[in-house]
């Protein structure tokens, strides 16, 4: 199955909308924190399924094929 390039393209503009990170992009945000946010659990919303995209993108070293909707 290939990835939506829509979706991509929203988790590369999709900013943090709360906490320390606040008005970060998602796919910028440290890999530690993203560790983090693993451990207490992704919410089953729209936010969490993308937090929990990026920490797998991340996990992966995959950040590169990010880089065209950049």
């Amino acid at each position: 199955m290939l990835p939506d390039k829509e979706y991509l393209l929203k988790l590369v503009q999709t900013k943090m909308p709360f906490g320390k990170y606040r008005g970060r992009l998602l796919i910028d945000l440290p890999e530690p924190y993203m560790v983090w946010l693993s451990q207490k659990g992704f919410k089953n919303d729209s936010l969490g399924r993308m937090l929990q995209s990026v920490y797998e993108i991340k996990l992966n070293g995959l950040e590169y094929l990010l880089k065209p909707f950049r």
